[in-house]
């Protein structure tokens, strides 16, 4: 082995991290102010948590790949393998009972909730290997693009720990008790928590405004579980679904072809996520449709690849639950392969 290779060789092997003490850290100390004065936390306990946080430098590196550039081939093989539809089917026969009373709660059928814990997580097989402390610090301190939106979500992360009474904040006077008194907790540290490189945690892979405003306690027993206990995370996807509008038994997604200047259609394409014409207004602009004229539905071009290299477009219209569904992760190319997924689950029951 020459020196060149035994330099990189003992590079691979230091860890993807640095240990970083982020109590002495401007911004996390303007953090733990704010938590100590407005909400009553104990300073040395926080103190505590962000002197064990660490800088993930292969977290701000994920975040810099943009998934959305892919073909729509290239995303929807990576979760639309025969082993993850067969996997869902499972999954729904299992929790029959659970999905059966989200729906009747909630709306929302049992083969998009297991569509999302599929697309999200493997159904429970996969639910991260970053610490969600660490990735919250590295992007809250570390990412200035969204640094705003991940400071803040490092502060209800903290008050997450605080309801759901997990250590170092297990203890009443640790913290204030502010919506789960009744919480008894589940014996979980921060330390133990791990998620995405986003600091999405458990089967649905909540953030933690998401957890705190949507997750339920879904099987009664005093505490919303969505890491080990499906029950309380097949009612939260639920909840989360219905809180955003979900429209029992509505349509999702239509495939579509254009009869006008392809050219002149495609800037009308993506423009937004959000429904933002009437079919009948999409007909009127070339689009070949079989949805209701009054239905409201958004355009979008997913670009496709031959195997020659070819690029064409296949359009589709996408209706409120193909919205509701970007509400969960702001992506055309997500929305799409949940709604695939759930499509083959069903077919397959």
């Amino acid at each position: 082995m020459n020196f060149n290779l035994a330099i990189l060789f003992l590079v691979l092997l230091v860890p993807a991290f640095a240990s970083g003490d982020y109590s002495e850290n401007e911004k996390a100390k303007a953090l733990i102010d704010g938590l100590v004065n407005d909400l009553d936390f104990d300073r040395q306990a926080l103190e505590s948590v962000f002197r064990e946080a660490k800088h993930v430098p292969q977290i701000i590196e994920i975040m810099n790949r943009p998934a959305e550039s892919l073909y729509w081939r290239e995303y929807k093989e990576i979760f639309l393998q025969p082993e993850r539809i067969e996997a869902g089917i499972a999954f729904v026969k299992d929790n029959s009972e659970d999905l059966k009373r989200a729906e009747e709660t909630y709306g929302v059928a049992p083969h998009i909730i297991s569509a999302i814990i599929g697309v999200e997580t493997y159904y429970g097989k996969f639910l991260g290997k970053y610490r969600v402390i660490d990735a919250l610090v590295t992007l809250g301190f570390g990412y200035p693009r969204r640094a705003e939106f991940f400071s803040e979500e490092l502060r209800h992360f903290m008050i997450l720990a605080c309801e759901e009474r997990i250590k170092p904040f297990d203890r009443d006077e640790s913290c204030h008790r502010m919506n789960n008194d009744s919480s008894s907790g589940n014996g979980r540290s921060i330390d133990e928590l791990v998620g995405s490189y986003a600091g999405a945690m458990g089967y649905g892979q909540f953030i933690s405004s998401s957890y705190r405003n949507f997750a339920v306690d879904f099987d009664g027993d005093g505490i919303r579980d969505i890491w080990t206990n499906t029950t309380d995370a097949i009612g939260s996807v639920a909840n989360y679904f219905a809180e955003h509008g979900w429209i029992p038994d509505a349509a999702i997604l239509e495939r579509v072809s254009v009869e006008s200047d392809e050219s002149q259609v495609g800037e009308l394409a993506n423009e937004d996520l959000k429904p933002n014409k009437t079919v009948s207004e999409w007909r009127s602009l070339g689009i070949n449709s079989e949805s209701e004229d009054d239905s409201l539905a958004a355009l979008f071009a997913f670009r496709l690849d031959d195997e020659n290299g070819v690029e064409r477009n296949d359009y589709v219209l996408g209706f409120d639950n193909f919205y509701v569904i970007t509400r969960y992760n702001i992506s055309r190319l997500y929305a799409r392969v949940v709604y695939q997924l759930a499509m083959d689950i069903q077919n397959g029951l």
